[in-house]
């Protein structure tokens, strides 16, 4: 059966019912946000026929398991108006672009290795007019101008992650949590946060979401302290 078939036959009610998941936990969001993420199932669908950026088999549980994931960060930290943030890695637009809709007043650049991820981040930022968003392709070791956060969605290992964007951390603080780092990630994080382990927060995703899908999923927290220009 062909893609473009596939998601007209769950239309208006599939988008409606998995957006409800988001609801559930963003009741406040504004008419424009509401529009914004309902569009997403369609450019995501679409685009990930073309250019893979999500596993073809998840794609109809996008809303829990790729932006209700991302957003479990603003659960955690709800970033100052003028932040700004790196999201390094972030693929086809995660967590970046959910973390965009829901931040409007911060600045996030989104980049990655791979151009045609690239440009599917960026074709969904276009067509839902994300003003505050940009996308590049490059390394993050590339990357040289400095942000309050860095996060990611397993990238890499955190002391590989640490090491790469310790440079990119604004010396002067905004938010309530001193600037730093962080990531999204799952089952068993012991090994990789040991060398932090007097400063690293591990936050259990389900300590904000109910849904199975997070009994295993975490957000780690790495405070890093900028360097002053």
């Amino acid at each position: 059966m062909k893609n473009e078939n596939y998601h007209v036959d769950l239309h208006p009610n599939f988008i409606r019912q998995s957006m409800n998941v988001i609801l559930k936990y963003f009741p406040d969001l504004t008419q424009q946000q509401k529009q914004q993420f309902e569009a997403l199932y369609d450019l995501y669908t679409d685009w990930n026929a073309k250019i893979n950026v999500i596993s073809r088999k998840d794609i109809e549980n996008l809303y829990l398991h790729h932006v209700l994931h991302s957003l479990a960060i603003a659960r955690f930290i709800n970033f100052k108006s003028g932040s700004k943030l790196l999201d390094v890695g972030t693929g086809g637009g995660f967590p970046g672009v959910p973390l965009a809709i829901l931040f409007p007043e911060c600045d996030f650049l989104l980049i990655d290795s791979i151009a045609k991820k690239i440009r599917v981040g960026q074709e969904v930022a276009n067509a839902i007019g994300l003003k505050n968003t940009a996308l590049q392709q490059k390394c993050v070791q590339e990357e040289k101008a400095k942000f309050d956060f860095v996060v990611s969605r397993a990238v890499m290992s955190l002391p590989e992650l640490e090491r790469l964007v310790r440079k990119n951390i604004a010396y002067e603080q905004k938010n309530a949590l001193p600037n730093g780092l962080i990531t999204l990630k799952g089952g068993d994080v012991q090994d990789e946060t040991q060398s932090f382990k007097n400063i690293v927060n591990v936050i259990e995703i389900s300590d904000f979401f109910e849904e199975e899908f997070f009994k295993t999923k975490k957000i780690i927290y790495l405070p890093l302290k900028g360097q002053k220009k």
